[in-house]
């Protein structure tokens, strides 16, 4: 078995992510490699992440095996993006045996006509002990690299709108794909005592600073399933996100902490609230807590397997 991913390690995003964890899951039952491209290594089945970046692989392995299972994973892009008009991406998922979406709002993303063969599958993330909160202040970590997609501009301007509320601080965490945006919080830094950039770093280190904070925010365009969001709920750290699709399908539709998309007010009402109201904390806290038993990793290899033994008894 392989996992087609266009990223590997030293990119240190959600599609490594994925394929490492579900690579670590699966090795007790099969042999199982990470490619970028598949160039007819043997395998019973492909695990390709990402419809358009990894449609030559979904279509040369298609081609090749065509009575091989392909299971095709969705990311942001591709849901709320690429599906839409890019003709390899639409082709990815024709030809995919199954598809796998990484929470529950990306099914109504999908064309009815392949619905059918799409499931859920959540990422996961260890537990982790809570911290307890400090005795005064609100720690407000966002971890996103910095591109258009994460609009990490947003955090910048309700950041700028607390500048008097000193009891409140915020840490950005990510590497700066993009100029510009990166120009843009090197100047947010130096004029907002209130705000770090600590630039990328490694995993463990992120989850880290994700435990230490009370808050996270996710303020994103688009998502296929963000895994900080579920790395909170892990690590008892309550979520206050962009209310997209993705983020919605990670924290259901009554999470308290949703403010509407680019709306840098409301971010900052819904700060400023929970650093003033306890109570309001704890609501987020609890908002985000309860879906964690979704992002346990016991739960995310269980419907792994499924859909991979699944797959393998139907071609057979």
């Amino acid at each position: 078995m392989l996992i087609c991913s266009p990223a590997l390690a030293d990119a240190n995003n959600g599609n490594w992510q994925t394929a490492s964890r579900w690579a670590r899951m699966l090795k007790t039952d099969c042999r199982i490699g990470i490619v970028t491209h598949w160039r007819g290594e043997p395998c019973d089945l492909l695990i390709a992440l990402h419809a358009r970046r990894s449609a030559a692989a979904v279509a040369d392995f298609a081609a090749a095996h065509p009575d091989r299972p392909c299971i095709v994973v969705l990311t942001g892009t591709d849901l709320y993006r690429d599906i839409g008009f890019d003709a390899s991406a639409q082709a990815s998922l024709r030809l995919a045996h199954r598809l796998v979406v990484l929470q529950d709002q990306g099914l109504q993303a999908l064309p009815a006509a392949v619905r059918g063969k799409a499931v859920v599958i959540y990422q996961s993330a260890r537990r982790l002990q809570a911290m307890p909160p400090p005795a005064r202040g609100l720690k407000v970590v966002c971890v996103a690299h910095l591109r258009d997609e994460k609009d990490p501009l947003t955090l910048l301007r309700a950041a700028a709108r607390l500048r008097e509320s000193p009891e409140i601080s915020f840490t950005l965490i990510g590497d700066a794909l993009d100029a510009e945006i990166g120009a843009a919080v090197q100047a947010a830094c130096r004029e907002l005592p209130s705000l770090r950039w600590l630039g990328g770093l490694p995993r463990p280190a992120t989850r880290q600073h994700i435990r230490r904070s009370q808050v996270l925010v996710n303020s994103s365009r688009m998502e296929g399933g963000a895994h900080v969001i579920l790395e909170a709920a892990q690590s008892a750290t309550a979520v206050v996100a962009s209310r997209i699709p993705g983020n919605v399908g990670m924290l259901g539709d009554t999470h308290a902490g949703l403010f509407d998309l680019g709306d840098d007010a409301s971010l900052a009402g819904l700060l400023s609230r929970a650093a003033a109201d306890p109570a309001f904390l704890h609501r987020l806290r609890s908002d985000t807590l309860a879906r964690a038993d979704l992002f346990e990793p016991a739960e995310e290899q269980r419907r792994l397997r499924q859909l991979i033994t699944e797959c393998l008894e139907t071609t057979r």
